[in-house]
C-alpha cells in the first residue's frame, strides 16, 4: 500500500521528522548491542572456561550456539516482520534477547549458558532480520536513507571494535558475566524507546504467508549449513561428516526453493530474486565478508601469537581501523553515494580492501606496527564505503510489503559470508602452518607463512566481489525488479 494512502505510514503525522532520527537512534543501539555482543566474548573466554569448568572443545559452543540460531533464523524472523509487523517483530527479538543475557549472566554451568547464548541468537536475529526494513520505509529520499544507512553501518564498525576493548575492561574489572549483564540495562532502554517512537506497522497478514513446510526447510538447512561450516575446523573439509552434513543442508534448501516456487502463499516470493541489485549484493556482500573477517580474526591471531601482543594492546591495535571504517561510513559514504551511486562507491571501497590484503601477503615475522601494519589499517577504512553501499543495494529492490525479508536475507549472507570465511581462511592458515612446521620452520614463521596464505586467499575473494559488482550491478537508474502489484508499492531505490 502506498505511503501517501496509509495513515499508519512512517512519513504521517504520527511520526514526524525528528522522530524518525530518534527511531534510527534506537535502531542503532539495538544493532550495536547484537554486534557488540558477538565480539565482546570472546575476549572472556578464558575466564569463563576457568570459572565453569568448559572443556576445549565445548568452549567453542558459547559462539557456534550464538551463530547457528542467529543466522540459522534471520531469513524466517525477516519474513515474519513482514507478516506480523516488523515492529513487532523488532521489539520481541528484543525482550528475548535481554532476557537470554540476564540468564547468560546467571549461567552456573556449561549447559545453562550454551542454551541462553542460542536464546541471545535467537532474541538477535528477530531484532536484526527486520531492522534495515524498518529503516528503509522511514527514510524514503535517497539523501537521507544514504545518512541513515550509514549511521547504522558505523555502528556495527564501531561494536566490533567496542567490544573486544570492552570484553578484557569488563572482566578484569569486574567478572565475565557483566559482559552479558550490560545487555539487560541497554536493552530494557530499548524497549521502552522502541515503543514510543517506531511506527506502528500492522504487517501483510500471515495468510499472505503463513508457509509452514517452507519455514521448517529453511530453517532447518540454514542452522545445519551453519553448523556444518562452524566445526568445519574440528572436523575437516573432505570428513565423511562434513560432506554428509553439508549434502543434507544444500538438499533442504534446494527443497525450500522448490517449495516456494509452486507454494499458493510463499514463506520467501521468489521475486525479490528478480532483482540484480539484490542478488548482486547480496553476493558480493558474502564474498567481500568472506575476506574482509580475515582481518578481524587472523591479524588479531598474528598480533597476539606471532608478534606476542596482549588482547587489550591487540584492541587497541585495531583501532584506527574501526575508526577510519566508522568516520568513513559515519561522514563521507553517503555524501558520495549521492554523487557517484552506491555501485561506484563499493567497487571503490573493494579497491582499498584489496590493497589492505596485497600488503597482509608479505608481512614479515618480526612486523613493525608503524612500518608493516598501519598501513593496512589505513585501507581497511575503504570498507567504511563497501558496507552502507552494500546495504543501499541490497535493499534498493524490494518492496514495501516484502522489506523485512529483504533485510532478513541480506543480513543472512552477511552471517554465512563471516561464517564461511573464518571457517575457511583459519584452516587454510592451520594447514599450511602445520606443512611450514613439518617442513623444519619455526613456530613464527610457520603461523606467518599460514596467514600469508589465508590473506592471499581473503584478497581474490575480495576481488570476485569487485568482479560481482562490476558485472551484476547497475550502475544507476531505477531498479529492475519485479513490477509491483497495483496494491504494493516499492521501497524507492536509493542510488
Amino acid at each position: 500500500m502506498s505511503n501517501v494512502h496509509n495513515p499508519r505510514s512512517p512519513r504521517s503525522p504520527q511520526s514526524p521528522r525528528n522522530s524518525r532520527w530518534t527511531a534510527l537512534g534506537v535502531l542503532s543501539a539495538a544493532g550495536l548491542m547484537t554486534i557488540l555482543d558477538g565480539s565482546i566474548v570472546t575476549v572472556a573466554m578464558p575466564a569463563i572456561q576457568q570459572e565453569l569448568g568448559f572443556s576445549p572443545a565445548g568452549l567453542s559452543w558459547i559462539v557456534n550456539a550464538y551463530l547457528i540460531a542467529f543466522g540459522g533464523l534471520l531469513l524466517l524472523a525477516g519474513r515474519l516482520g513482514d507478516l506480523i509487523g516488523r515492529r513487532t517483530m523488532f521489539l520481541a527479538g528484543n525482550v528475548v534477547f535481554t532476557a537470554a543475557s540476564l540468564l547468560a549472566g546467571a549461567a552456573t554451568g556449561p549447559g545453562l549458558l550454551i542454551a541462553a547464548r542460542f536464546l541471545q541468537g535467537v532474541g538477535s536475529a528477530m531484532a536484526s532480520a527486520v531492522v534495515l526494513g524498518i529503516l528503509v520505509t522511514l527514510f524514503t529520499e535517497p539523501g537521507e536513507r544514504g545518512r541513515a544507512i550509514a549511521i547504522f553501518s558505523f555502528t556495527g564498525a564501531a561494536g566490533a571494535s567496542i567490544g573486544q576493548v570492552l570484553g578484557g575492561v569488563l572482566t578484569d574489572a569486574l567478572s565475565w558475566q557483566w559482559i552479558f549483564l550490560i545487555n539487560v540495562p541497554i536493552g530494557l532502554v530499548a524497549v521502552v524507546l522502541a515503543i514510543r517512537v517506531l511506527p506502528a506497522d500492522r504487517g501483510i497478514g500471515l495468510a499472505a504467508g503463513a508457509d509452514v513446510a517452507g519455514a521448517v526447510l529453511v530453517t532447518s538447512g540454514l542452522m545445519l549449513g551453519i553448523y556444518t561450516v562452524v566445526e568445519v575446523e574440528r572436523y575437516g573439509w573432505l570428513a565423511a561428516r562434513t560432506l554428509g552434513l553439508g549434502a543434507i543442508s544444500l538438499a533442504l534448501l534446494a527443497a525450500f526453493t522448490v517449495r516456494q516456487a509452486t507454494a499458493r502463499t510463499p514463506l520467501m516470493p521468489l521475486r525479490i530474486l528478480r532483482s540484480r541489485n539484490v542478488v548482486g549484493a547480496n553476493l558480493a556482500q558474502m564474498l567481500a565478508l568472506s575476506g574482509m573477517f580475515a582481518f578481524q580474526v587472523l591479524v588479531a591471531l598474528y598480533m597476539q601469537r606471532v608478534l606476542g601482543y596482549g588482547a587489550l594492546d591487540t584492541g587497541l591495535a585495531m583501532l584506527p581501523a574501526a575508526v577510519g571504517i566508522g568516520s568513513i561510513s559515519l561522514f563521507a559514504s553517503a555524501r558520495l553515494g549521492a554523487r557517484f551511486g552506491a555501485r561506484a562507491i563499493l567497487l571503490a571501497g573493494l579497491a582499498l580492501l584489496i590493497g589492505a590484503m596485497s600488503l597482509l601477503t608479505r608481512i614479515p615475522v618480526n612486523a613493525d606496527y608503524v612500518t608493516h601494519l598501519l598501513p593496512v589499517m589505513l585501507l581497511i577504512s575503504g570498507g567504511g564505503l563497501v558496507l552502507p553501499a552494500l546495504a543501499t543495494l541490497g535493499m534498493s529492490g524490494a518492496r514495501e510489503s516484502d522489506a523485512g525479508l529483504a533485510s532478513g536475507l541480506f543480513n543472512t549472507t552477511q552471517q554465512v559470508g563471516m561464517a564461511i570465511g573464518v571457517a575457511v581462511l583459519s584452516t587454510l592458515a592451520a594447514s599450511r602452518a602445520e606443512q611450514l612446521l613439518a617442513a623444519g620452520g619455526s613456530q613464527a614463521s610457520a603461523l606467518t607463512g599460514g596467514y600469508r596464505l589465508a590473506f592471499t586467499v581473503s584478497a581474490g575473494l575480495l576481488a570476485a566481489a569487485f568482479v560481482v559488482g562490476l558485472v551484476v550491478l547497475r550502475r544507476s537508474g531505477p531498479e529492475t525488479a519485479a513490477r509491483p502489484s497495483q496494491d504494493e508499492t516499492p521501497v524507492p531505490a536509493a542510488r
